[in-house]
């Protein structure tokens, strides 16, 4: 299973403060990753890509995207990088295949225009769909995709359900709908071509000012790939490799998401809920509601604001659902020793999720 880490705040951040220098910084979780569904390959060593925006507010450009074949432990030059770029919104990712080739071109993220995308988990038997999602793309969208992985085939599916893929920015709530849209035309499609093995689809994208991520799996029963935010004022290193959270007041300047938490500051990460969407709004409100399709599972459900956005719903007080949104045991109860995972990993899932051949990442 690959790891992913995003970033969006007020101000930019240093990558390093990120992507290198956490004890449990995305580039530790490619070798030493603790939530990992499939426990059989241990290593997110298949490439990895960085992408970023501008630091000036009025810049509409594309985000630069860094990518490599090398495991990210080992490339000298993110090193380089992280230690000098700063940016107010940033993608990370690390990945893990077992199947398609390793090459540049299926490395997360990718782009279209200001759009920005990437994935963990798997569409389960992506070949038996594969036509279908094809046919329903307009040419230049086709055209667009130039690896072979079902995450960027998703992408370009995502982009066909936008009004005009080629604008500037987008409001929050169409990314989010064109999200949703995403997620039921794969269960559609799975459903017509008789596909019973769940599908694992942690998306995020970006616009450059909003931020839309799910943590999702096509099963009521499955718990879907890990996934966790913070948020607070600062993230600040307090000694070298040891980061916390700060929360100086009720405001938020800036939220993480992560595959895995980047620190042992247990009460500084939140789980976000199986089946649900996440959104961080331009003036950083950050949405959760869950996803009602035929997989929604009621106990699951969650509803949280953090912040004053208009459009923010109010917290739902269903005793398992706040138990799912505490901050689980699953990384470190000691410092650099793993522990228990969290409620819902502590068994094995089962084979079907266990054994799915992760096409995309």
């Amino acid at each position: 299973m690959c790891r992913l880490l995003l970033y969006k705040g007020k101000k930019p951040i240093l990558m390093a403060h990120l992507l290198t220098n956490p004890a449990h910084s995305i580039i530790n979780q490619s070798f030493d990753s603790r939530l990992r569904i499939d426990h059989r390959r241990p290593l997110n060593g298949d490439g990895f890509g960085v992408g970023w925006y501008d630091n000036e507010p009025d810049d509409r450009s594309p985000p630069c995207i860094f990518t490599s074949v090398t495991p990210a432990w080992s490339n000298t030059n993110l090193v380089r990088l992280a230690e000098k770029i700063k940016s107010p919104l940033l993608f990370a990712h690390v990945r893990a295949s077992t199947s398609g080739s390793v090459t540049e071109a299926n490395c997360h993220p990718w782009n279209y225009g200001r759009i920005m995308w990437m994935h963990n988990g798997g569409i389960a038997q992506f070949d038996k769909i594969k036509r279908k999602l094809q046919n329903a793309l307009p040419e230049s969208l086709f055209l667009f995709v130039q690896g072979n992985t079902d995450s960027e085939w998703a992408f370009a599916l995502f982009l066909s359900f936008l009004a005009n893929p080629n604008a500037d920015s987008f409001e929050y709530q169409e990314l989010r709908e064109a999200m949703l849209k995403t997620i039921a035309q794969l269960n559609a499609w799975a459903e017509e071509a008789g596909i019973n093995e769940p599908s694992l689809l942690n998306f995020a994208v970006t616009d450059g000012s909003s931020v839309v991520c799910v943590r999702y799996i096509s099963s009521k029963t499955e718990e879907a790939a890990s996934l966790y935010f913070s948020s607070g004022t600062r993230f600040e290193c307090y000694r070298p490799g040891y980061y916390r959270m700060v929360k100086a007041d009720r405001r938020e300047d800036m939220v993480v998401i992560a595959s895995e938490p980047l620190t042992f500051e247990k009460a500084d990460w939140l789980t976000i809920p199986t089946n649900t969407v996440m959104v961080i709004t331009p003036k950083l409100n950050v949405l959760l509601q869950p996803i009602r399709d035929k997989f929604h599972a009621e106990e699951r459900g969650v509803e949280v604001k953090v912040g004053e956005d208009e459009d923010a719903v109010a917290r739902i007080p269903e005793p398992r659902a706040q138990m799912m949104a505490r901050l689980s045991d699953a990384i470190l109860s000691k410092e650099g020793q793993n522990t228990s995972m969290d409620t819902y990993h502590s068994n094995p899932h089962r084979s079907s999720v266990r054994q799915m051949v992760e096409q995309t990442n």
